[in-house]
């Protein structure tokens, strides 16, 4: 499974390490994903997303549903 945020849909940023001769080497910048499991009350029914810090919070405030309209997520990742 890719590293990518569920509702959000962040992935990785192409980034450069640079040496102290100036020398760069690429890499990538990895999302703060973490896997959580989040209560629906409306299907009644839990689910467990991958999902960024950001989208977490603001789930947190908001809720689950609301934020899917937010972002314009498919509802079908709520298996």
């Amino acid at each position: 499974m890719s590293r990518v945020c569920e509702i959000t849909g962040k992935k990785y940023n192409n980034a450069n390490s640079v040496s102290h001769s100036h020398h760069k080497t690429k890499y990538k910048q990895q999302p703060n994903l973490q896997r959580k499991k989040f209560y629906i009350s409306e299907l009644d029914k839990w689910v467990t997303l991958t999902v960024s810090t950001t989208a977490i919070k603001t789930i947190t405030k908001y809720g689950l549903m609301s934020t899917i309209k937010r972002y314009n997520t498919d509802p079908k990742i709520l298996k």
